[in-house]
């Protein structure tokens, strides 16, 4: 063994999570070293060639507002943008955008190799040195000895990875690259609990042998919405690929049906737990039985390429089968594999080993983020990654950990569900796991964030001056709304008739008018001649403050009721076996997962509100001793 360069932070992994979590360590100022076992995997997509998505795209606006690259980096290198369940209210509207999955990873590796503090290097870690329980530097395979004051896991599913369709099992990482086999034995000799989840993935087909013309053809939005609070509209705009839905049909499920013994998933060949909301078209079609057809989507995986994407037939089925339930779907019946479609099995660490910092609690100075933890998707990964990369470098700086509450962050949200609950199965954000939604929404991400990201050195000069001068104008103009009153005259009448809505019979101010759902700000604007000219993104969260108010301050003063609960701070070296009252299943949960607050002790499977009344009880009564 010989040594190399001391470094700060030492990131494992150069997917989404480990992109994110070196950018943000490097930009905090740390010297950073970022391992890939191949520098082509870098934010390399090997599943779908999309970003954001219901509750995902909420995850990649926090991650932007907090100066994080995947907002900037999608922006850059999308082929269709979209904003979905723009029908229901701005609290579950979600941008998803396709990108050029090939241009995505050398954009974002682009960003890396021009970040000061950052080096990237291409080579395996086999095995962490840890001394007296604290991490001391990374070993390579070819035996480098790299120092380190931290170091960030972000291993995806890499890790004594398995790619498996039909009765054949290739030990590699996904899309063919190879797979990482020694580290994981040398983190269960650290006494880590690990587990064996698996996820898939669909085939890829070539876009020449698609009958297009008996599809629904899916376009983009005419009107974009960046990803990222520094891009504009304008300065993002380029043409567009459109996607495609087509539809399984009956034959599609009898061959399925038929060949459920070949499918590893059914045969007892595949061990790993896969993902509850994304599962494969032969889950599909056993699960759902009575459904006659399922959608799918084909989506272009790049602006030069012929690969089509086949989004909702993700398969494990042998290779001949894949080849003719795909040739079942309509418009499909000439279609030639480009790329078969697999299931992949993989070691990740049981996410109730960490705290709320990602820290892994065995070991000082060890984070993980991503996959490794038990989540799936892209967004989902990058989100720990930059609170890993956030908080190791706090971490060697002796300063606090950066923590998001539930009530300020999805981001809070994800790591909360993890540390705290746990998963048996690969984890995915939905904006039902939010309780205050209303108060998360995508649109908002930049006021609720960009505050914290400067104060972390994530954010610019120049970004926080405009982000002020944004909350400036927003806070402006609800004040002027609200004391502008416009009365029943002929022209208000006319505008408010006209919307489909009832005339005004005494004055009231524009605020009021503005809450009806049939009103939009610019309907107004010949009876407000003293409006000023404001930016489309200012006037949309005046429209969304106004209009939602009531519900808004209930969401508030819930979260106020949820803050209480989380200020009261559980000392860490509590003997819960000891509590008179306390259940025994509670005692030995609290015992092992040593919750930082009430709060959290409240959510932890096993733990019920009586346990909780037991534990305030003892708290007061410690007090007063």
């Amino acid at each position: 063994m010989y040594q190399e360069e001391a470094m700060d932070v030492a990131v494992i992994g150069g997917g989404h999570a480990g992109c994110e979590a070196a950018l943000s360590a490097a930009r905090m100022g740390m010297k950073t070293i970022l391992f890939a076992i191949n520098l082509d995997s870098i934010a390399m997509m090997p599943c779908n060639p999309s970003i954001g998505g219901t509750s995902k795209g909420h995850l990649v606006r926090e991650i932007d507002a907090l100066g994080g690259e995947m907002g900037k980096n999608i922006d850059k290198t999308y082929i269709q943008s979209r904003m979905l369940n723009t029908a229901k209210g701005p609290a579950v509207h979600s941008l998803r955008a396709q990108a050029d999955k090939f241009r995505y990873k050398e954009a974002m590796k682009e960003v890396l190799e021009g970040t000061p503090n950052l080096r990237i290097r291409q080579a395996e870690i086999v095995d962490l040195q840890v001394e007296e329980g604290r991490v001391k530097g990374v070993i390579t395979a070819s035996g480098a000895l790299y120092p380190c004051k931290a170091a960030i896991l972000c291993t995806g599913t890499y890790l004594s990875a398995d790619c498996i369709h039909g009765e054949y099992r290739q030990h590699s990482g996904p899309n063919g690259m190879a797979g990482a086999d020694r580290l994981s034995g040398k983190l269960k000799a650290l006494s880590l609990s690990m587990r064996r989840f698996k996820t898939g993935t669909p085939a890829r087909v070539d876009g020449r042998t698609i009958d297009f013309s008996k599809m629904e053809e899916q376009k983009g939005d005419e009107a974009l919405v960046p990803f990222s609070f520094e891009n504009s509209p304008e300065g993002i705009g380029r043409p567009q690929r459109s996607c495609y839905l087509t539809y399984t049909t009956e034959e599609t499920h009898e061959i399925i049906r038929r060949n459920l013994h070949r499918s590893p998933l059914f045969s007892g060949v595949i061990h790993g737990t896969g993902p509850r909301y994304c599962p494969s078209i032969e889950d599909k079609v056993v699960r759902f039985a009575d459904k006659k057809r399922h959608q799918i989507f084909l989506e272009p995986e790049g602006e030069h390429t012929n690969e089509y994407y086949v989004q909702g037939m993700s398969s494990s089925l042998p290779e001949d089968v894949q080849r003719d339930m795909l040739r079942t779907l309509i418009g499909m019946e000439n279609a030639q594999v480009m790329r078969t479609g697999y299931a992949i099995e993989y070691d990740c660490i049981d996410p109730q080993e960490l705290d709320l910092s990602l820290r892994i609690k065995k070991i000082e100075g060890l984070y993980s983020a991503g996959q490794f933890n038990g989540s799936s998707g892209y967004e989902e990964a990058a989100a720990q990654g930059i609170m890993a990369g956030i908080n190791a470098a706090l971490w060697i700086q002796g300063k606090d950990p950066f923590i998001l509450r539930r009530d300020e962050a999805y981001i809070g949200v994800l790591i909360d569900d993890l540390v705290t609950k746990g998963t048996n199965e690969p984890y995915r954000m939905m904006t039902s796991r939010a309780e205050y939604r209303l108060l998360l929404r995508q649109d908002n991400a930049d006021l609720r964030l960009t505050e914290k990201g400067y104060r972390l050195g994530l954010i610019s000069e120049k970004r926080y001056q405009s982000f002020l001068r944004k909350k400036e104008a927003i806070e402006n103009e609800i004040e002027r709304v609200r004391k502008v009153m416009l009365g029943g005259s002929r022209e208000v009448n006319e505008i408010l008739v006209s919307r489909g809505t009832a005339p005004l019979k005494m004055g009231v101010s524009m605020a009021e008018i503005l809450k009806r759902p049939e009103i939009r700000y610019e309907d107004l604007e010949p009876v407000d001649p003293g409006r000023p000219v404001l930016d489309p993104q200012v006037i949309e969260q005046v429209m969304i403050q106004i209009r939602y108010e009531g519900y808004i301050e209930k969401q508030i003063e819930q979260a106020e009721k949820f803050q209480k609960m989380e200020h009261r701070l559980l000392p860490q070296d509590l003997d819960y076996a000891s509590i008179h009252g306390l259940r025994i299943e509670a005692a030995q949960k609290l015992a092992k997962l040593r919750p930082g607050s009430v709060g959290q002790a409240s959510r932890i499977s096993g733990v019920s509100p009586a346990d909780i009344s037991v534990l305030l009880v003892y708290l007061k009564q410690r007090k007063r001793t």
